[in-house]
Parts: C-alpha cells; structure tokens; sequence
C-alpha cells in the first residue's frame, strides 16, 4: 500500500477506525475477496459517520484516485449480488 486512506481530522478516534476498517474491506475486495455481510455491515456503520451522499462521494473519489479501488461499485456489487463472498476485478 503506497497511499494513505482519506481522513477528516473532526473525526473521533472511534469513527476513524470505523472508516479504515470499511476502506480496508473495499481493498481487501480488489486484493482477493471479502465477506459480503461484512462489508454490508462496515457500510451501515460507515454511512453512520458519513451520512451525506455528497460526502460518501468525495470520500470515495479520494479513495479512488489514491488507490484505485472503487467505493461505489464494490458496494453495488454486495448490494446486487448473491454469493457470500464479493471479488473485485
């Protein structure tokens, strides 16, 4: 991992975590593959400190640029599909 995950300093310690950790299962997608309830789960979490839909977005470009994961279409992807495990291409 040669990039940082985007982190908004108002953030407590608590929500911070909760964010990487979320971060960490949309990188952990692309690298091999993840639980979908899991990832499902950090997202509810996750929309509990990012709330805005604007906000998710900037968040998920920053991500995106840095890593070249993709926020949205990996939790589209669990959203949508069926199988327990989600891959990312």
């Amino acid at each position: 991992m040669d990039y940082h995950y985007p982190i908004d300093s108002s953030w407590s310690t608590e929500e911070t975590i909760i964010v990487v950790e979320f971060l960490a299962l949309v990188e952990k997608a692309y690298q091999g593959s993840v639980s979908r309830a899991e990832l499902l789960n950090q997202y509810r979490a996750f929309k509990e400190i990012i709330p805005s839909k604007s906000e998710e977005k900037t968040i998920g470009k920053e991500f995106e640029q840095a890593s070249g994961y993709s926020l949205y279409h990996t939790v589209k992807k669990a959203r949508n599909g069926v199988s327990e495990q989600i891959t990312m291409p």
